[in-house]
């Protein structure tokens, strides 16, 4: 029997999950500074790609690479890598063409999606105050999306639409993923949904290159960078990796119940780097609407912390709310 090495230290597991959400914001922000010249699926490759050293290195010293290395559920693991993935790409498309701040904002439906689908695909039962939880943070996701939706083309443009989109279509796929790694957990190690992630995130966004050059589509067409937008990437993949090591190690001190409503903390740090690095400030639709998901977030969290439902095994594999992987 494996020996518990949690711990009960709250400031710990505070100070590491808020570092792991400002490394997530500076991660999608060099992201979004290359998305001008390089595609999503070769973003996330390198996104993938350069993660997987510091991941690999983490178990090694975890002593949990043997088991990182063993899947009960192959499959299961490669449905997990396929449904993250996508919903990576779509994040990292929406990134080129929507604002930091308006990107964290709509990430946010996530657990209101999660909630319906665990109510669809594994049976819970989701009573009214839940359901109407969830119902406040999608009225506060539509607040947020109607200037994208508008039909009025001086309001927005087609590509800010496309943009918004892809990121509500990237919330509903990370939806699927919790989904997917709440039944993971029963068969499969920690390391091991850490470890088949980024493999399968490397192996199917290198799976693109040949797409790109037999149809030409530039949504798939790799580009070679500049050195400067390499070296973006290259540390976007670096922090990455280390932004989940640092999320998934906070779960060591504390328990998700406690530290997940400090995700939504990823709107302040969105806000500030969009603001000094791109000069983009949330409008008015955006705070609102942010500000009743929010709302609609912690009464979620609130109401199964209430029912002892403990989800810190699958929250340890996923990225913060609103923040892409």
């Amino acid at each position: 029997m494996p020996q518990d090495m949690t711990q009960n230290r709250p400031g710990t597991a505070i100070a590491l999950r808020l570092s792991s959400l400002f490394l997530f914001m500076v991660m999608a922000a060099l992201i979004k500074a290359a998305s001008e010249t390089v595609p999503p699926p070769q973003a996330v490759f390198f996104r993938s790609f350069f993660a997987f050293p510091v991941i690999l290195i983490w178990l090694w010293q975890k002593h949990d690479l043997r088991r990182g290395l063993i899947a009960q559920n192959f499959m299961g693991h490669v449905w997990r890598g396929l449904f993250g993935t996508t919903a990576m790409a779509l994040t990292f498309g929406g990134l080129g063409l929507l604002p930091l701040p308006e990107v964290t904002a709509i990430g946010y439906a996530t657990p209101m999606f999660t909630v319906l689908f665990a109510a669809l695909l594994l049976g819970e039962r989701v009573r009214l105050f839940r359901l109407s939880a969830v119902a406040l943070g999608l009225i506060g996701v539509m607040i947020v999306l109607a200037p994208r939706l508008s039909l009025d083309s001086d309001a927005v443009t087609r590509t800010a639409t496309i943009g918004a989109l892809m990121v509500v279509g990237a919330s509903i796929l990370r939806a699927l993923v919790q989904i997917h790694v709440r039944k993971l957990v029963q068969t499969e190690n920690t390391a091991a949904i850490v470890f088949y992630f980024s493999l399968t995130a490397t192996c199917l966004s290198l799976l693109t290159y040949p797409l790109g050059e037999l149809t030409g589509w530039a949504g798939l067409d790799w580009v070679t960078p500049s050195w400067r937008v390499t070296g973006f990437m290259i540390s976007a993949g670096l922090i990455g990796g280390v932004a989940q090591i640092l999320v998934t190690s906070s779960l060591r001190f504390g328990p998700a119940s406690m530290l997940a409503p400090f995700d939504y903390s990823s709107m302040i740090f969105a806000s500030f780097i969009g603001w000094v690095v791109f000069g983009e400030l949330p409008t008015p639709a955006i705070l609102s609407g942010a500000a009743l998901v929010i709302a609609g977030g912690v009464l979620i969290i609130w109401r199964e912390r209430q029912l002892g439902l403990d989800r810190s095994k699958s929250k340890a594999n996923v990225p913060p709310q609103g923040t892409p992987e």
